[in-house]
């Protein structure tokens, strides 16, 4: 490496936040992200580790001392080529991916991690500024057509994968713009959508063909699914009109909470609250959207989900957001020695929870009550853990004031309807069967039907729908070609 001995003479550099009373007010983006020199110290506290566990920390596998050292020596347009070389969206990943890399960090064992995040965001950022993301369409075409079922992550980097070694790819999408949970579930102050949108015109200079609006089957009745299509396509025209299909929507029936007074108005899934934000700040017209502003606020989920819900309420001007977990709070710190290289256990605070939000652990809600037909509040009583459940803990319940609940509690499980169109076998899960260990994988049961991402594995992060989508792209081209040159 660069500076060997960086690790000890450098402390981690932190991307640093726009004040609080400036970002509540928008739906801008507000990470200031590392200037040149802070990336060169962050990239010399690397310890060009014998075996480097982030390599295997990192769900696509990124070469990620390679693109340290380069940093530190400012050669950012071949760190660029190395992070390109495993990743198609890191623009995506820099912002959203919650960074398993740097938990497998060696320096984490006793220190802080490399700012591995950081560092994936400062490079794509330097190569977009420095027009070094082209296009690459195929030299050749194969004449093989194939159908990608969803436009989130885990679909646009399979497609882009098949694009570039010559099939032709159509992308299907039920909503009316590109980008899935990318689009419609991440707030626009975590990502902005612009990104999506120039990944979008690079692929299709690359061969890819959108087709937005377009349910592929069909929905269930009184379904919650985000759903904005004006065409139906069946599985059967996509069977005969293509030589391979992939399925990669999301894994997106939400966890409900089944407790009395659940039918009150006011009570959402937060994916009924948070795309109609999004397609507000895209410029669309929406009637009765879900508000917060001077709203008691409860969300239900102390995820990912939660906590864009509470960034939201707050830049609608909630008067109070209180955030309720089942289970009980996370110790700070965690136990390296016990934990390291995977994922620990400890509790993190989010830039929304940053920007107020009371939080409430090992708590259930017993039920909602309300007036005239509409949730004015919620019983809830403190839980603990015994023999395998949760017990109640007498003395402990409370009632909170709510006027508006949202459950963002995770997901169980993709639309049925869409794996039943065409077949495909269900595990026990209710997500497409498909073993990513024979055949090539990511085979499902149904002859040249595949499945990958969310649709397959279940809820997960982005950084394993882009995995999922690369290997699936070299499965799908091994049964068109009979071989592949596309990384696994």
């Amino acid at each position: 490496m660069g500076k060997v001995t960086g690790f000890l003479e450098y402390g981690r550099i932190e991307e640093g936040y726009k004040p609080v009373t400036e970002r509540v007010k928008h739906y801008k983006e507000f990470v200031i992200g590392l200037d040149d020199e802070q990336a060169k110290v962050q990239g010399a506290r690397c310890m060009d580790c014998g075996t480097p566990f982030c390599n295997s920390g990192c769900p696509v596998n990124n070469v990620i001392p390679d693109f340290n050292d380069l940093v530190y020596r400012q050669d950012w347009q071949n760190a660029f080529a190395v992070l390109d070389s495993t990743n198609n969206f890191p623009e995506f990943t820099g912002r959203i991916c919650p960074a398993p890399c740097e938990a497998a960090c060696t320096l984490n064992v006793n220190d802080d991690a490399v700012g591995i995040k950081s560092l994936e965001h400062a490079i794509i950022d330097r190569a977009w500024e420095n027009g070094w993301v082209k296009p690459r369409p195929a030299k050749h075409r194969t004449g093989k057509k194939v159908a990608v079922v969803g436009a989130g992550p885990a679909g646009l980097a399979a497609a882009q994968q098949l694009a570039r070694v010559g099939h032709d790819v159509t992308v299907f999408e039920k909503n009316d713009r590109v980008g899935g949970l990318l689009r419609y579930g991440i707030p626009d102050f975590k990502m902005e959508k612009s990104h999506i949108d120039r990944r979008v015109e690079q692929m299709k200079a690359e061969g890819v063909v959108f087709r937005t609006g377009v349910m592929v089957g069909a929905l269930p009745a009184g379904s919650k699914v985000t759903n904005w299509a004006k065409e139906t396509v069946t599985p059967e025209q996509l069977q005969k009109e293509f030589d391979a299909i992939l399925l990669t929507g999301g894994a997106e029936q939400s966890r409900d909470l089944p407790v009395p007074g659940r039918d009150l108005d006011g009570i959402h899934f937060a994916m009924e609250f948070l795309p109609q934000q999004n397609k507000l700040n895209a410029g669309d017209k929406m009637k009765g959207q879900i508000r917060a502003d001077g709203k008691h606020v409860i969300v239900i989920g102390g995820g990912d989900t939660g906590s864009d819900c509470v960034g939201t309420s707050n830049r609608h001007g909630a008067k109070s957001v209180v955030q309720f977990e089942l289970m009980p709070q996370p110790p700070e710190e965690e136990n390296r020695p016990l934990t390291w290289p995977y994922w620990p256990y400890k509790l993190r605070t989010s830039s929304s929870h940053e920007e107020g939000c009371q939080r409430e652990f090992a708590i259930a809600t017993k039920e909602f009550v309300g007036a005239k037909g509409k949730v004015t509040g919620l019983k809830t009583v403190h839980v603990e853990f015994k023999d395998g459940k949760f017990v109640e803990i007498p003395g402990t319940e409370k009632e909170y004031a709510a006027d508006l609940v949202l459950l963002a509690m995770g997901f169980v499980s993709p639309v049925a309807t869409v794996l039943e169109g065409f077949g495909v076998e269900r595990d026990a899960r209710g997500n497409a069967r498909a073993s990513t260990e024979f055949q090539g994988g990511y085979v499902t049961n149904v002859p040249k039907v595949f499945a990958a991402g969310d649709m397959r594995r279940g809820q997960s992060l982005v950084v394993w729908a882009i995995r999922e989508g690369r290997q699936a792209a070299r499965a799908v081209d091994e049964f068109l070609m009979g071989f592949s040159d596309l990384p696994r």
